[in-house]
Formats: C-alpha cells, sequence, structure tokens
C-alpha cells in the first residue's frame, strides 16, 4: 500500500497534479514544479473517467497509480477535481501536462478558474493544434500531417529530476482501497505496471523487434509489435522518449505520428470523439442487429479472425492493430452498424482505451473520418486471415473450436469436412452479400 503520512509543518510550495503522465522521468511538468520547491504530488481519481471506464481499463489505471506512489509519495484522493484540487492547493500553483481531450479541456478550465493551474508539457510530442499547413488550417489527411510533424519536430527528452522535494503523502484511504480493489478484481491479465516496466519493453522491444517491425507488425500471430500503447495511454512513457532513440522517417516514428494525428484531430473537432468526423455518410442507412452484435462481441460470428480479435480482445484487454481494422470493418461494413456502437465496446475492454485513436481509427475504417473516400474499402475477413496469419496460428490460439485443423485450413472451416466437429458457429452472414449491401448503401449516402 502507498504510505501516507500527514503534511509538514512547512507547506509545500507546489502542487503537482498527475493524469496522463504517470512518471518520474522526462516530465517537463513535474521540473517545472519542482523549481518552486518542495511539491506535493497529487492523483485524484475523477467519478467521470472512473465510472465510465471498463474494469479493465480502471485495473490498467489503478495498477500505474499505485506504481508511481511506490515511487515518489503521491497524494490519492477521490471526487470531484473541481472540488478536490483546490482543496488540496490552497493558495498554491498547480502544476499538470496540459490536457487536450474534450473533458480534460473543460475540467482543466473549470479547476483553473479556483486554483492557478501551470501547464508544462503534454502527453505528446508535438501538442494538438501546434501542427498546421500554409494557411494555418490543420491538416485534413495523415500523410501531410506527418510530413509537417516530423519538420516540426519536438524537444529531447526531459532531464529526470536527481532528488524531488516531494512531501509525504497524504492519501484518502477510500480512494486507495478503490484502486487496490481495481486491480484485485482485475478481468485480465495486465502487464507490469509503472515507468520502468515499460522502459524494460521499449529496450526489448528496440533490441529485438524494431528492425523488423515494418515487415512483422501486421501479423499477429507473432509478437511484432512494441505493445507500448497501453504505456502511452497513460504517459508512465512519453512518446519523445521513443523518438530520441528510433529514425524520425522509421515506419515506428510513423505509427506514434498517427497516434499525434488523431489527437490533433480531437482537439480541432472535439464532437468527433462520437459523431461522424465528415458530413458526406451522415444519410447513411444502419441496423441495429442486437444478435449479430452479440455474436460480434462475443466473437461468435463464424468468420474464424474475427471470432479470435474479439476473444483476444475479451481474454487480455488488448487486440493487435491490423485484427482491430478487421473486426471494426466487419462490424460497419458486414453488420451495417453504425461506429460508435464498436468504439464503446473497444473502450469497455481495451487497457490502451484512448478516445482519440480509438474512436477515430473506428471512423477511418467506417468511412467518416480522416481517410479521402475509404468507405468502398472492404476488407474481406477471409482474405485478410489468409495474409496475415497464413498458417492459422493466430487463429487456433484464441478459437480453440479451431485447433484440429492444421495450417490455413483453420480461415475456412466450411471447406473442410471436420471443420465444425468442435462445434465452431456457422457464419452469421454471406461476406460477398453483405459487401454488396454495403456498397449499394455507400452510393445512395453519396446520393
Amino acid at each position: 500500500m502507498p504510505s501516507s503520512a500527514p503534511s509538514s509543518s512547512s507547506p509545500p510550495s507546489a502542487v503537482m497534479w498527475f493524469r496522463r503522465d504517470l512518471r518520474v522521468r522526462d516530465n517537463p511538468a513535474l521540473l517545472a514544479a519542482l523549481e518552486e520547491g518542495s511539491v506535493q504530488g497529487l492523483f485524484v481519481v475523477d467519478p467521470v473517467l472512473w465510472d465510465g471506464a471498463g474494469p479493465s481499463r480502471r485495473a490498467w489505471l489503478a495498477a500505474n497509480v499505485l506504481a508511481l506512489a511506490e515511487r515518489i509519495p503521491l497524494t490519492i484522493r477521490h471526487g470531484d477535481p473541481r472540488e478536490v484540487v483546490p482543496q488540496v492547493a490552497g493558495e498554491r500553483r498547480v502544476h499538470v501536462s496540459a490536457e487536450t481531450t474534450p473533458y480534460g479541456v473543460r475540467r482543466d478550465r473549470a479547476v483553473g478558474e479556483a486554483v492557478e493551474l501551470v501547464a508544462t508539457g503534454s502527453p505528446y510530442a508535438v501538442g494538438p493544434g501546434r501542427v498546421r499547413n500554409g494557411s494555418g488550417e490543420p491538416y485534413q489527411v495523415f500523410s501531410a500531417f506527418a510530413r509537417a510533424w516530423r519538420e516540426h519536430g519536438w524537444p529531447a527528452p526531459a532531464a529526470a529530476p536527481r532528488s524531488p522535494d516531494l512531501e509525504p503523502a497524504d492519501s484518502q484511504a477510500r480512494a486507495v482501497e478503490m484502486l487496490e480493489k481495481a486491480v484485485a478484481d482485475a478481468p485480465v491479465d495486465l502487464p507490469g505496471p509503472g515507468e520502468d516496466a515499460a522502459r524494460r519493453r521499449w529496450r526489448s522491444f528496440r533490441e529485438h523487434g524494431l528492425g523488423s517491425y515494418r515487415s512483422e507488425r501486421n501479423r499477429p500471430d507473432r509478437d511484432g509489435t512494441s505493445r507500448l500503447s497501453p504505456y502511452l495511454h497513460l504517459g508512465v512513457l512519453h512518446p519523445r522518449s521513443l523518438l530520441a532513440d528510433i529514425d524520425h522517417s522509421s515506419t515506428y516514428a510513423a505509427e506514434l505520428a498517427w497516434r499525434e494525428f488523431y489527437a490533433d484531430v480531437l482537439w480541432h473537432h472535439p464532437a468527433s470523439a462520437w459523431a461522424d468526423l465528415k458530413p458526406a455518410l451522415r444519410g447513411m442507412r444502419y441496423d441495429d442487429p442486437a444478435d449479430a452484435i452479440e455474436a460480434w462481441r462475443t466473437g461468435t460470428t463464424g468468420y474464424p479472425i474475427v471470432d479470435a480479435g474479439m476473444r483476444q480482445l475479451r481474454e487480455i484487454g488488448w487486440m493487435h492493430n491490423r485484427v482491430r481494422m478487421i473486426t471494426a470493418s466487419f462490424l460497419t461494413k458486414d453488420l451495417h452498424v453504425w461506429w460508435p456502437v464498436g468504439a464503446r465496446h473497444f473502450l469497455d475492454l481495451l487497457i490502451d482505451g484512448d478516445v482519440a485513436s480509438n474512436n477515430h481509427g473506428w471512423q477511418w475504417v467506417a468511412g467518416t473520418g480522416t481517410d479521402a473516400s475509404p468507405y468502398f474499402r472492404v476488407f474481406n475477413p477471409v482474405t485478410q486471415g489468409l495474409k496475415f496469419d497464413p498458417d492459422g496460428d493466430y487463429v487456433r490460439r484464441w478459437v480453440p473450436e479451431l485447433a484440429h485443423l492444421p495450417g490455413k485450413a483453420a480461415h475456412e472451416p466450411w471447406k473442410s469436412e471436420t471443420g465444425y466437429e468442435q462445434d465452431y458457429p456457422l457464419r452469421i452472414v454471406d461476406h460477398a452479400d453483405e459487401r454488396r449491401e454495403a456498397l449499394d448503401r455507400y452510393q445512395a449516402a453519396r446520393g
């Protein structure tokens, strides 16, 4: 349990309010706070964010807050930040990393009416809103944004504080117990939490996986990705720290740029968190097939790569990015369901659930987001499986009903005499028919 002790006789000079920056190293806001003298570290369990997250995401947040509290004295409180932060801060200045999500901006604006809020840095290498085109407008497509993002550049990682002068923790027992219970009740096995675990994962990937990342990243049957998204989501690692170690023209840097691009899009278009970014398809006709949606959620659609991905999500709170696109395409194009239904389900289960990346990734697939005209891109779940899981290993790992089918046969059990002997479900739709239906609806919506 994190240490808890009464405040010292001389009050700290400033407060460091941790949010999506749960780390000590490369934390400019913490350094700015320490420049004022002794600092009281603070984390507030915000009921809005806590209650709105699924149990896996709550557990992951809790684990990393507790890991930070083991590293430094951290006061943990529960309640509305608009009330808690001024109560803790009194007349002192409160240092933060700038928040950029719609809710975070509203919350900080409200807190800033009661205390002096000092924002230094953000969760991104380049803060949202800073990269603009020659006309001063935000970029609409990723490729142009990425070029400008690289040209804009970012500062080197901030120095680690040598001997941070932090006051003893003064936590609410109830708040600490909430976090500890969330971890104990985690429905999935969590990765190692905390800054040291994150840096160990980065070092391992940098040494053993980065060189083959470009060719391996689309293979869900292999451990070819960094698996750092959960740490980046909570700021346990800062992307600037990763970029300092790699070639900025690399494929991995481009993937970090996607994360920054989606944050930029959300910054400029807050309503796009839960509404179509582009209006062209707002007349699209959608369905609400309860049984089919449940089959998608439970990984029982009869399409092996889709079912493997959805089961991976339920079992470990994470899904390979290629399979995220395949499963999203199936829901939106084969079942004709509006993308927020899937986006909410993902956010309920993903430990790396990030509104900007998740919801704009869904819109990219659905055709309502930043891509030029992608609605007619309909992923074929069979050919996608054969291409990116050619030996069927990913499917067999997550769909035990197909474990007896060798090689690529796992992707097409309907072609095997024994394909359904372990009670794997039949396909709930015909992909060819639904692809035609999706394109017909697209044409009708486009007029």
